[in-house]
């Protein structure tokens, strides 16, 4: 399954919708993703993670900025 994180670059920093970035990670849950960010030493806010359903990956693969973060 493919969930988009919705975070911000610095842990510190408070969320501001227009500094908001994303990636995309294949993962088997949220708690799956989170460890992966964890283990990887991502050192982000993460403000939101939530599963792609088929349609909603399809829309997002469109998006020049759509690329599968491999960790």
């Amino acid at each position: 399954m493919i969930f988009k994180v919705l975070y911000q670059e610095s842990p510190d920093e408070i969320p501001v919708r227009e500094r908001t970035k994303s990636m995309y990670i294949e993962a088997e849950s949220v708690r799956e993703v989170r460890t992966k960010l964890i283990e990887k030493g991502y050192k982000i806010n993460v403000e939101h993670i939530h599963a792609l359903d088929p349609e909603h990956l399809e829309y997002e693969k469109q998006s020049e900025h759509f690329q599968l973060e491999n960790v």
